[in-house]
């Protein structure tokens, strides 16, 4: 009879990962306690060491949608300051009176 074959979940393989890495369990131990190969917690081991340096990276891959509404709020904000700066204007300037022509 042929076993199937189990698939982990990322946390699992992370909480196994750092249980063998703050040195709570042995190779050994967590071996014989989740019932997996030390072959393939040492592969879990050594992925999880590779890729620790991205935990820290700060790229930003944002949604275009979101970055077109943070440009146009960015323009509606100018455009309310411009507005505001003209009326200002018409304030300040004489008034200059029109002639109606008969």
């Amino acid at each position: 009879m042929a076993r199937t074959r189990r698939i982990f979940s990322a946390e699992y393989k992370a909480k196994v990962v750092l249980e063998l890495i703050s040195g709570t369990k042995s190779m050994a131990e967590a071996s014989r306690e989740y019932n997996l190969k030390t072959d393939l917690l040492s592969h879990w081991k050594s992925q999880f060491l590779s890729n620790a340096s991205k935990a820290f990276e700060t790229t930003t891959e944002s949604d275009p949608q979101q970055e077109r509404i943070v440009e146009l709020e960015r323009l509606a904000g100018k455009q309310s300051l411009e507005m505001e700066i003209l009326k200002k204007a018409l304030t300040l300037l004489p008034q200059t009176k029109q002639k109606s022509v008969s």
